[in-house]
């Protein structure tokens, strides 16, 4: 899957369901897309943040994919004031407030940000996954098709079974992978409600949400709460 900001919690349901999870970080840059951006409460209402990018392309990979320099300082500022003054009052907010800084210390790539902001989440949690970038670790795969690439992958890591989200049942055929030796199965993510600080429930945040008013447990459980087909 490919590096996503604080992702919504479906991605980690998805990184939760495997062994092995791959950064697919050397595949074309989305823009418009989540890999840079994502939503948080302000005010109470579903407010989308955007991390700036140098030179934004859909012709360049997401590992060469430079934050703004100049930009982003001024953004992590206004960003975290912005977190401080919407969740103070959550139940989580000091830890997750420190947590949420320490993965924006990363100021390189784009890809290195999202990559750290799912994997240091995972290490808040306990809960150990082995994190793999395509690039640097399967470099010699790029070139082959969509699906065969992905079998390559799994063989190369061991797996008899890969998960792709829901959409991927447009791309892949199960019948295909189950002939190369894999099989394939798509995730059917499952969210319940939480109590945040308005009346109404608003789903589809990003995890820092799910943080901020979640115990460590009752975020365990959410991300067990999904079924494979």
């Amino acid at each position: 899957m490919q590096p996503y900001i604080f992702p919504y919690l479906g991605y980690f349901q998805l990184v939760n369901a495997v062994d092995d999870f791959v950064f697919y970080d050397d595949v074309n840059f989305i823009k418009q897309g989540w890999i840079n951006r994502n939503n948080i409460l302000i005010n109470n209402t579903k407010t989308l943040f955007t991390i700036p990018i140098k030179k934004a392309s859909s012709f360049t990979e997401i590992k060469d994919t430079e934050i703004h320099p100049q930009l982003y300082k001024k953004w992590k500022k206004k960003f975290l004031k912005s977190i401080n003054q919407s969740y103070a009052k959550a139940p989580y907010f000091n830890e997750v407030y420190v947590l949420v800084e320490d993965v924006l210390n990363t100021d390189t790539t784009i890809s290195e940000l999202a990559t750290n902001s799912v994997i240091k989440i995972f290490d808040y949690l306990g809960i150990q996954k082995k994190f793999y970038n395509s690039s640097n670790d399967f470099n010699e795969t790029k070139g082959l098709n969509r699906a065969d690439r992905l079998i390559e992958i799994c063989k190369n890591l061991n797996a008899d079974s890969y998960v792709n989200v829901k959409a991927g049942i447009e791309l892949y055929d199960k019948s295909y992978f189950l002939k190369k030796g894999i099989s394939l199965n798509f995730i059917e993510n499952k969210f319940m409600t939480y109590p945040q600080l308005g009346d109404d429930f608003i789903e589809g945040l990003s995890i820092i949400d799910v943080l901020m008013f979640n115990t460590l447990d009752e975020v365990k459980m959410m991300l067990n709460d999904f079924k494979l087909n």
